[in-house]
């Protein structure tokens, strides 16, 4: 089903490809990229570019089923418009679940995490779990009153954000690759399928997050034309941004990276552009982070606000603050939520679990594309048309699967029990909402 102008919502069309791809590069470059390669290094060392080069295969072919199904189905929404539109409300409905919660708090969780540990690196503070403890409900709680007081001030975060996490990684980049070693970037002994498996899910973290750029769907000028071209130009651009500061950082600190998870871009920084560079990158990172749970706190609780207000989730997360007029128990419930999983993980696993739930949705938006071309036949001319037909959707379903295999027990069970949750919510709603009072049924 080709879904043409008339299904623009009253919404003007205004967001072109530059914009679109500069606001993917903005959601999908954050933390991650900061944080993840000394923890790659330490598991493939100099072969850690084979990690970068299957998530960049998986990304590519996921977001060539996002270029097709994304210039189909042109409302907003994104992912959950996708799978809805594909295989109806229950299944949107799982997805939606799956973005917000599986995805959005336990991503921001990871990141959360990761920002104590790269201030606690930098700063000397008392040993013990009070500390973080103290930081995280302070962060966050600040940054859920921010929200709840003042909602225009978090839309203005985005552009600053980007400048101060991409400046500084481009700056080490283009001064970092005069002070590779060649020696420290030989790969002497490939790593095993085993640990390039387990390490391609950890990593894949840094790569998500394209698809919240198409959620203004109904705002994309000419989508058809606009949402593969950014993407593929963006994700083109994050490829060669990550496989570069991943290569200078191994060149530059060569075994030692692998003894720096916590903040190995600053230790590059530090031989390559003194001990300024080092506090640039950390300060970087950490603006952005802060900038990043900020905005999704700003942003995520207006999903829980809709989805309680139809009846989806429970009713007092519709709430509205008679004085500020934002959803204020929205805000803080997911605050709270983010704080709560942020206290009892570490970055490395809430980001294997973030992960997981993530690559179930874009599983979910390959077997959509498929499902669209079964029912609805293969895409009109104007659409985007990848080529090989079912190949590209297919192959992207099998390389999703293999990364969710990667999981570990205690992941996989996790992540089935928010499946399991999500269908216990959706059925409980469905049995109790489906009359109105009146007798009338629910439309």
């Amino acid at each position: 089903m080709n879904e043409g102008p008339a299904q623009d919502e009253g919404l003007v069309r205004v967001i072109g490809t530059t914009a679109l791809g500069l606001n993917i590069v903005n959601m999908v470059v954050g933390a991650g990229i900061f944080v993840l390669p000394g923890t790659v290094a330490a598991r493939l060392g100099p072969g850690a570019f084979v990690a970068y080069l299957i998530c960049s295969a998986v990304i590519a072919l996921i977001f060539l089923c996002y270029a097709e199904i994304g210039s189909r189905v042109t409302r907003s929404g994104g992912s959950y418009a996708y799978v809805e539109e594909a295989f109806g409300p229950f299944a949107g409905f799982i997805a939606s679940m799956l973005l917000w919660f599986g995805w959005s708090i336990f991503s921001d969780a990871a990141i959360a995490a990761a920002m104590f540990e790269m201030i606690s690196a930098s700063v000397p503070l008392p040993p013990g779990p009070l500390p973080r403890a103290v930081f995280l409900i302070s962060a966050l709680a600040f940054m859920a009153i921010v929200n709840i007081i003042g909602a225009k001030a978090g839309t203005r975060l985005s552009g600053f954000t980007a400048i101060a996490k991409l400046v500084p990684l481009l700056l080490l980049l283009g001064v970092g690759v005069f002070f590779i070693d060649p020696e420290s970037i030989a790969v002497t002994q490939w790593p095993s399928f085993e640990s390039v498996g387990a390490s391609s899910l950890l990593l894949f973290f840094a790569f998500a997050g394209a698809e919240g750029g198409l959620s203004v769907g109904g705002e994309i000028r000419n989508p058809a034309k606009t949402v593969p071209r950014a993407l593929l130009l963006a994700l083109g651009g994050i490829l060669l941004l990550y496989v570069g500061l991943q290569t200078v950082a191994q060149g530059v600190l060569g075994p030692e990276l692998a003894n720096n998870t916590t903040a190995p871009l600053a230790a590059t920084a530090v031989h390559v552009l003194g001990s300024w560079g080092s506090g640039m990158l950390v300060l970087a990172a950490i603006v952005s982070i802060f900038a990043t749970l900020s905005v999704d706190i700003l942003c995520t609780p207006r999903v829980l606000f809709a989805a309680a207000r139809d009846g989806n989730l429970p009713r007092f997360l519709a709430k509205v603050h008679p004085k500020y007029k934002t959803p204020y128990v929205a805000v803080t419930a997911y605050a709270a939520a983010i704080c709560v999983i942020a206290l009892s993980g570490s970055f490395e696993l809430l980001a294997v679990v973030a992960s997981g739930s993530i690559l179930v949705v874009y599983l979910c938006v390959s077997l959509a594309v498929l499902r669209l071309r079964q029912r609805d036949g293969a895409p009109e001319a104007g659409s985007f048309r990848p080529p090989g037909g079912p190949v590209i959707p297919v192959l992207s379903c099998i390389l999703v699967v293999w990364l969710l295999l990667q999981l570990e027990r205690g992941e996989a069970i996790g992540l089935a029990a928010l499946i399991a949750g999500s269908v216990v919510i959706y059925a409980t709603r469905s049995a109790f909402c489906r009359y109105r009072p009146d007798g009338a049924t629910r439309p």
